[in-house]
């Protein structure tokens, strides 16, 4: 699955590049780069944030790093990193001109969308300072999703431009939902899919015990006959 992350995240990272470079060139106005040339901050933040968030959102899907500091030391990048993209995409999209191709109803997708990222974030970050961390990892997978959308958008814009030819106003819009709702599927098939793997001791009949582990301490003292299941002292709680 990283791996996978990672080669779908080239799209939104190479065009950061390619956008960031352009704004760096200082190039003419067009009607094509107005909105970016003319008020380039929302833009740069939304370069620096999608490269963060795209790649260091990738690796903290690899169990190693998981288990690690690392995950959590990435965390304090990817957190606001996601919060810089999905902030600066509500704020071209109620600020920026919209181009021919766009028009309101792609706007108001592009709305719930970054308002939705904003708030899943939000939501896993309050999950894991509660120490709930099966929810904090749901609500990230879900932000990460909406942030990885233009990546899925390169695929959706292939598949109808070969088939189909350049897409309309609608299309267009319709194009780029899809990528969106795509995204979402795949994450909320993971999420649910790890809710309905066991956990520790789940299938335990009630009143079994399960068998004591070798080298337990000689305070732990198991009496019975030989041949006969061990007897648990009183003192010692076993949970499920």
């Amino acid at each position: 699955m990283p791996a996978g992350l990672i080669l779908l995240s080239l799209v939104p990272v190479i065009a950061a590049f390619v956008r960031g470079a352009e704004l760096a060139s200082r190039p003419d106005v067009t009607p094509d780069n107005a909105r970016f040339v003319t008020a380039p901050v929302p833009i740069v933040l939304h370069i620096v944030g999608s490269v963060l968030f795209a790649l260091l959102g990738a690796l903290q899907f690899v169990p190693s790093l998981r288990r690690r500091r690392w995950h959590r030391y990435a965390g304090r990048l990817v957190l606001p990193s996601g919060i810089a993209v999905a902030g600066s995409g509500l704020w071209m999209t109620l600020t920026y001109a919209l181009p021919p191709i766009e028009d309101s109803g792609l706007s108001v997708i592009r709305v719930f969308v970054s308002t939705g990222m904003l708030l899943c974030l939000v939501l896993g970050f309050v999950a894991v300072r509660r120490r709930h961390y099966a929810t904090h990892r749901a609500w990230m997978m879900r932000a990460y999703a909406l942030g990885l959308g233009a990546g899925t958008q390169a695929f959706t814009f292939a598949f109808w431009t070969v088939a189909v030819g350049e897409p309309g106003v609608l299309a267009y819009a319709l194009l780029m939902l899809a990528a969106w709702l795509i995204n979402l599927g795949v994450a909320e098939y993971f999420i649910r899919r790890n809710d309905r793997k066991p956990r520790p001791g789940a299938g335990l009949s009630e009143g079994s015990v399960p068998r004591p582990k070798a080298g337990l301490s000689e305070s732990r003292d198991f009496s019975g006959d030989a041949g006969s299941e061990p007897q648990l002292p009183r003192s010692t709680a076993w949970t499920g």
